[in-house]
């Protein structure tokens, strides 16, 4: 079994660093459990971290268990033996309501179709997708080979333990991105992450989508977030504040760079984040991208071939 280190304080010059102020209201509980072992967050609501550590994924995803005479699992992660057998010894003898899962990439659904093979449990939750971005992904892949049994709409409901688990639409990072509230807590996926900004890539990503899913979020009651990365959020509403400003901030350095000089996207992304890890760039272009798209939307930049410039 292998034990995770504590998070260390991520960097601000990079894409997936979160800046102090967020770093300080999102950190309810470090990411120190060991790999295939549950661990109970509060009475209902578990988790066990999937052996997938990467630049995108943190230490892993982590695959939530609802409920407690029965459970519903969320994003049970990559189709790992070792992550299966330990959901598997997770749930024990309690009936599975559902399978349910925040998005298609290949870090969060894959585990849903033989963990529905070995628990007989309906896969519910977002819709199909199999939308392959231009060039090489930043991040995790779509896993082509989801297939629901039922897909929720924004507010349906099923029911774990006599208590609903509701769907929230919350597009954006994916088209077909959900989270999940139950008891007031909300299980946010990728939309927002308690260690890092999301990666939005285009043509599927869209940044002006995800800026309403995190008004949307803003908006709500919800006491705690428990991300698919990193530790849970434990205030939401001033989290989320600050990771729309973030975006907010970043609109405008790229607006003032390309009403500079036209620019193409990797010189945006060298002057727009100094010392990046360069295992970043492809993810920082996309995030590039995802803003000039939606600025040219808005008419407030132009481009040309392969270079943009403000109008």
């Amino acid at each position: 079994m292998h034990r995770v280190e504590r998070p260390r304080e991520p960097s601000a010059s990079t894409t997936s660093a979160a800046s102090a102020a967020a770093r300080g209201v999102a950190q309810a509980f470090a990411v120190d459990a060991p790999y295939a072992k549950l661990e109970e967050l509060e009475p209902g609501i578990a988790r066990l971290l999937a052996h997938n550590p990467s630049a995108f994924t943190h230490f892993g995803t982590q695959t939530y268990l609802l409920g407690q005479r029965e459970v519903a699992i969320i994003d049970p992660g990559p189709d790992l033996p070792e992550h299966l057998d330990a959901l598997e010894q997770a749930i024990g003898r309690r009936p599975v309501t559902a399978i349910l899962c925040t998005h298609t990439h290949r870090d969060h659904s894959p585990a849903s179709r033989p963990l529905a093979e070995r628990t007989g449990a309906p896969v519910i939750g977002c819709a199909p997708l199999a939308l392959e971005a231009v060039g090489p992904r930043a991040d995790a892949s779509f896993d082509g080979d989801y297939a629901p049994d039922r897909v929720l709409a924004d507010g349906e409901a099923l029911q774990v333990d006599g208590e609903p688990v509701t769907a929230v639409a919350t597009p954006g990072h994916t088209s077909n991105h959900l989270c999940f509230a139950y008891r007031n807590a909300l299980l946010t996926g990728d939309h927002v992450m308690g260690w890092s900004t999301t990666v939005v890539v285009p043509p599927d990503g869209d940044m002006a989508e995800y800026m309403r899913s995190l008004d949307k979020l803003r908006k709500r009651e919800d006491r705690i977030y428990y991300p698919a990365h990193g530790p849970a959020v434990t205030k939401p509403q001033q989290y989320v504040r600050h990771l729309m400003g973030h975006r907010m901030q970043r609109e405008k350095q790229i607006l003032r760079l390309v009403g500079e000089q036209p620019r193409a996207i990797p010189d945006i992304v060298a002057n727009a984040y100094p010392g990046l890890d360069p295992r970043l760039t492809i993810a920082a272009g996309g995030s590039v991208l995802a803003h000039l798209v939606d600025l040219e939307r808005r008419r407030l930049v132009a481009r040309e071939g392969e270079q943009w410039t403000a109008v």
